[in-house]
């Protein structure tokens, strides 16, 4: 083998390497709850948020193939914690609102409290558990 045909292949192997490592590191980070303080003068009026307890806002599209496993745990937690609201934001129809929570990828989902401040966010899809751990201290 000639040493060029040696080092493509190093090359190759590397890159895939690289490709792997960095696929995971995105999987592993996929839909896990993120405690933020968003701004405080952050516009929610049009999100149509619940002042009477936590909400949980969850940015999908048509052509978002994981929102509807996003909408299918929202829905399953939201039914099992009374209090809890849910309301779903088609990105295409509201680019403004995406744009002004730095939406970049779909889904995104996030959680208000009662007072309107953005409590915790995810990319991706969110695991039952992990939801309610986060709404059940927001009901009290």
């Amino acid at each position: 083998m000639s040493v060029s045909l040696i080092v493509a292949l190093a090359v190759v192997v590397a890159a895939l390497l690289a490709g792997a490592l960095i696929g995971t590191l995105l999987r592993r980070r996929s839909g896990i709850l993120r405690e933020v303080a968003g701004p405080a003068d952050l516009d929610t009026s049009d999100l149509g948020l619940a002042r009477t307890g936590p909400t949980v806002v969850h940015f999908s599209a048509v052509w978002c193939g994981p929102c509807a496993a996003v909408r299918r745990v929202v829905d399953q937690v939201c039914g099992d914690l009374p209090g809890v609201a849910h309301v779903e934001i088609d990105m295409d129809t509201n680019p403004a609102a995406a744009r002004r929570l730095s939406v970049l990828s779909l889904p995104t989902t996030f959680i208000f409290d009662a007072d309107g401040r953005q409590r915790y966010r995810t990319a991706g899809v969110p695991r039952a558990i992990d939801l309610r751990a986060a709404l059940q201290p927001l009901l009290a």
